[in-house]
């Protein structure tokens, strides 16, 4: 039986957050479930065959699964997990998203595994970590 994981993430201010994913990292929206507060209750974003759902920090709080997630600006800026995307071209996607002033926490680098892959890491505007490479563990 095959299985897809898809992070959920949650976010202080979704809004802003699906456009800069968007903007930053080539997401693109394939469903956004607004509330009446003018936030994100839900949220699904989509790169390729990679997705990821979102949502509201502050709305869930309350619900027993959002009492369990956080966004690391909760967390005085810590990860308890990071996101690894496999991009086609490594340097033009690091090139972007150095230009868009987002913070690399380890630089553009060639890797020992992966006959030869590349990859960074860094963290969005609210501080999860994410890691773009070319490595895919599926080939």
């Amino acid at each position: 039986m095959g299985a897809t994981i898809i992070p959920s993430i949650r976010y202080q201010d979704c809004t802003k957050a699906i456009d800069w994913l968007c903007d930053t990292f080539g997401f693109e929206r394939n469903l956004i479930v607004p509330n009446e507060e003018g936030g994100i209750t839900h949220a699904q974003l989509v790169c390729g065959e990679a997705m990821i759902m979102l949502g509201d920090g502050h709305r869930h709080a309350k619900d027993p699964y959002g009492k369990l997630n956080r966004s690391p600006l909760q967390l005085d800026g810590q990860n308890t997990a990071g996101i690894y995307m496999v991009v086609e071209d490594v340097d033009a996607h690091y090139k972007k998203t150095e230009a868009a002033g987002v913070e690399i926490v380890l630089d553009i680098a060639d890797q020992d595994y992966g006959g030869g892959s590349r990859s960074y890491s860094c963290k969005d505007l609210e501080g999860h970590l994410w890691s773009f490479g070319s490595y895919d563990p599926w080939e």
